[in-house]
């Protein structure tokens, strides 16, 4: 029978140094990864690595589930091949290469650029063999190991019980395929046996089967195959699998079991503080509960195939799965990199094949933000057809870039699409995403439409009662959130909603909001040890478990214009405590609250709420005379104490913004629709705007000029970044504040 060893320990180099010993898995990024710079080392490792001595009579393989982004493969000095695409499993027969004793496995693993998707995108690729390494033994008659890393069974099951069974054995003449399928609690569903065959199939219908109900009810069957030979079963492979039915309603979104679900959840990335992608089965179940705890419904794994440990969990937990390849930000015009897309296509879904959780097939992520072309359509084409033959029963889906425009040919190719929009945070404003899915839908009614990515990046440090788009402020965050869900609450349509990001994770070129490394767009830290405010929102509309939160324990410092208290809940109306005493009783509107205008005493004093029984966490804020200036962002190159320089301080309160006067707070297309603020504009793109490399909207082209006549003109400003001089920002609002609104 089948035998698997793992394999945990090795001795590993980068390129020109000496051999050390690590533990398996490893990457050489975990921590250079992530504390920005875009200096991160990419190159070539090298690991050899001890592998057990091989059982007379049986064949030897090597199973590595993840090694980022090619690798070749040695066994005693014997290339047994290379692998392209840094997030699937792969197999290599080592039989013809192995002695008797002292065998050794060498594998050279580069994460350097190359014709390998991943090329460009706003994650660190760390470099490694970063999960698990198997030595598997199996008899001469086996279930094909080298069927594109998968079991070699694959499951294809229909909600009326029908199923169809696939089996790939080999030197298999002379035995038989024993299939047996058995419910959650072990009793047999179905079985059937057949002659073994290079391509063997059984059918058997199983009686009203228990269905794979999603978080409500995730039930799992299991598929037993036995290769038989001379009445002894020689090899042996489980799969799991599910029944169940599903479709998408262009007006009324997902459907599972005949029932309407809207799917609502979140983005994952697979990094961890200090680990990387190297990351143990702990760390997955952590990110399962925790995003259980939110009442998500459906995860999106972005940006690549994740390890089959986590699609495992997903199964028994009932969650909706987007699975996706790495074609991602930029086209690649070579056949190299063409086969590349097909390659990491058609393991992701062969090895993914089985799993219940899954429902769409992602075969881009926007791909055409260096622009369109022929190739590109046909690439996409290609891998949506790809997906229809490799499995008819999904669903294929891709996330397109904002600017694509609603007629494009990219929004028909595959069977349901969705759009990452950040209208909000990296232009306009976040009224404006109902506007642009209503017209979509309206321009599109035939088309399933979802939201793939959008999110605000929030930073624990900054705070403010006045919270506005590219602050980095917790508040904003929370803001921004709460009224992305009143959008979504409002367009049934929406097949699914995912949030960017659950978690917050490495981009090492990243220098944002004062942190460097680090996309902290997350709902929660990127080492998973604190669950940001806007973690609280979502708990609050998606989590029926009763809950009162109140909100700002860390902006701790309130001066008297700053005492208003954010509680959210999912209870009817919640009572605000203040020093042990009740202060007021409010009713929820969306799931939210605010106590204006709270008496605080000077100094600490504890806050609280409550809704009958459930009592909501507790929250201590100091009343002060003066606004902490420690709670903003900083502007420009100002040290992290700018708020100690009287004069920094004076300019921050110097940039007013008068309600019925334009702003630098204005969109652009606002401002170049007056004469006189068009003509203050003009002298921006001049002057201020001089070799920064910021086109005029009136030079960019298509969806580029109408998310630029989106931005409002101070985010304009900050993509200048040093090159914009430091009083621009203060003379421009105050020559705009000087003119009044229509």
């Amino acid at each position: 029978m089948r035998n698997v060893t793992l394999l945990t320990q090795a001795r590993f180099a980068k390129q020109g140094e000496a051999m050390t010993a690590v533990a398996l898995p490893h990457t050489w990024n975990a921590f250079d990864g992530q504390d920005g710079g875009n200096d991160y080392w990419r190159g070539i490792g090298t690991y050899e690595i001890d592998l057990p001595n091989p059982t007379k009579g049986k064949k030897q393989y090597i199973e590595i589930q993840g090694a980022n982004h090619v690798a070749t493969v040695y066994c005693n000095g014997r290339e047994l091949g290379t692998h392209k695409g840094g997030f699937s499993t792969f197999r290599f027969n080592l039989t013809p290469a192995m002695k008797e004793s002292g065998n050794v496995l060498t594998v050279v693993v580069s994460n350097a650029k190359s014709d390998i998707y991943p090329q460009n995108a706003d994650f660190t690729f760390y470099g490694g063999l970063y999960r698990d390494v198997n030595f598997i033994e199996v008899d001469e008659s086996h279930f094909d190991l080298l069927k594109t890393g998968t079991s070699a069974v694959f499951v294809t099951p229909r909600g009326n019980g029908k199923t169809r069974v696939d089996l790939f054995p080999v030197n298999a003449a002379g035995c038989t395929v024993k299939v047996t399928l058995k419910d959650a609690e072990g009793n047999v569903a179905g079985a059937a046996e057949t002659e073994a065959a290079e391509h063997a199939f059984v059918k058997i219908d199983v009686d009203a089967p228990h269905l794979w109900n999603g978080m409500a009810d995730p039930y799992c069957y299991t598929c037993e195959a036995e290769l038989v030979k001379g009445g002894e079963a020689v090899d042996a492979v489980t799969v799991t699998y599910g029944y169940r039915s599903f479709h998408v309603d262009p007006n009324t979104g997902f459907w599972l079991n005949g029932k309407n679900v809207p799917l609502h959840g979140v983005s994952r990335h697979q990094d961890r503080k200090d680990k990387g992608w190297a990351i143990s089965k702990a760390d997955h179940e952590e990110d399962i509960a925790l995003i259980k705890e939110l009442g998500a419904n459906t995860i999106r794994l972005a940006h690549y195939q994740h390890d089959q440990y986590f699609y495992d969990l997903c199964d028994h937990t009932g969650f909706a799965l987007w699975a996706e390849i790495p074609f991602i930000s930029q086209y690649i015009p070579t056949q190299e990199a063409y086969d590349n897309t097909i390659s990491q296509m058609t393991e992701l879904v062969s090895q993914n094949y089985n799993h219940p959780a899954i429902f769409f097939w992602g075969i881009s992520n926007e791909i055409t933000i260096t622009g369109e072309s022929e190739g590109l359509y046909r690439n996409l084409c290609d891998l949506n057809a790809l997906c229809k033959k490799l499995d008819p029963s999904r669903l294929t889906t891709m996330a397109e870039v904002s600017m694509v425009p609603m007629n494009s040919e990219h929004v028909s190719i595959t069977d349901v699409l969705s759009y990452n929009h950040y209208f909000g945070w990296y232009v306009g404003d976040v009224e404006d995403n109902g506007p642009w899915m209503d017209k979509f839908h309206a321009m599109n009614p035939d088309r399933c439409l979802g939201i793939s990515e959008y999110g605000a990046e929030n930073i624990l440090k900054w705070h403010t009662v006045d919270p506005d788009n590219h602050d980095y402020t917790e508040e904003y965050a929370n803001h921004y959130h709460q009224e992305m869900l009143k959008t979504f609450a409002a367009r049934p349509y929406l097949w699914s909603t995912h949030v960017w990001n659950c978690f917050d994770f490495a981009a090492d070129a990243r220098n944002e909001g004062g942190v460097q490394g680090m996309n902290n767009k997350g709902l929660i830290t990127y080492d998973r040890k604190t669950k940001k405010d806007a973690f609280y929102v979502y708990k609050a509309w998606w989590n029926p478990e009763p809950m009162v939160f109140v909100s700002g324990g860390r902006f701790v410092d309130r001066a008297p214009e700053e005492r208003s208290v954010i509680v959210y809940t999912n209870c009817d109306e919640v009572t605000l405590v203040v020093n042990g005493e009740q202060v007021e009783t409010k009713k929820a509107v969306d799931h939210m609250i605010t106590f204006e205008n709270v008496a605080l005493k000077d100094g600490a004093n504890t806050v609280t709420a409550f809704s009958g029984e459930v009592k909501g966490n507790e929250i201590t804020l100091n009343g002060v005379a003066e606004h902490n200036y420690a709670y903003d962002l900083p502007e420009g190159n100002q040290g992290a104490n700018w708020f100690d320089d009287p004069a920094a301080v004076a300019a921050r309160k110097a940039l007013k913004f008068p309600k019925g006067y334009y702003s630098i707070k204005d969109k652009v297309s606002v401002l170049k629709a007056n004469p006189q603020t068009a003509e203050i504009l003009k002298d921006v793109f001049a002057v201020a705007m001089a070799g920064v490399g910021i086109l005029d909207t009136d030079s960019a082209g298509g969806g580029m000029a109408e998310l630029m006549n989106m931005m409002r003109l101070s985010d304009m400003l900050k993509m200048g970044g040093d090159k914009i001089p430091a009083d621009v920002k203060l003379k421009l609002n105050e020559a705009l504040t000087k003119i009044k609104k229509p």
